[in-house]
């Protein structure tokens, strides 16, 4: 299991109640699942609108499933942003 950063933005931020926190998982779904867990209700209907950088790198498309965590490494949680 990899000790990860957890960042939260906007309404995510929101939802979670924090901006940062820590988690220990192996890849990018189980990080979620687990933040799932700690945050049940608003955060989880915010988390399906929502992209993610694995130490600084888009997740995309991939599954998140494939997404290894590295020791040390961040997620970030990035809500669709309005604006332009």
């Amino acid at each position: 299991m990899a000790k990860v950063t957890v960042r939260y933005w906007a309404a995510a931020k929101a939802a979670a109640g924090v901006a940062e926190e820590p988690c220990e998982a192996e890849t990018l779904a189980g990080a979620l699942a687990a933040v799932r867990e700690q945050h049940p209700g608003e955060l989880v209907r915010v988390l399906r609108r929502c992209s993610f950088l694995v130490d600084g790198d888009p997740v995309g498309t991939r599954a998140h499933e494939t997404v290894r965590l590295t020791e040390g490494g961040t997620v970030e949680v990035l809500p669709p942003f309005a604006g332009g």
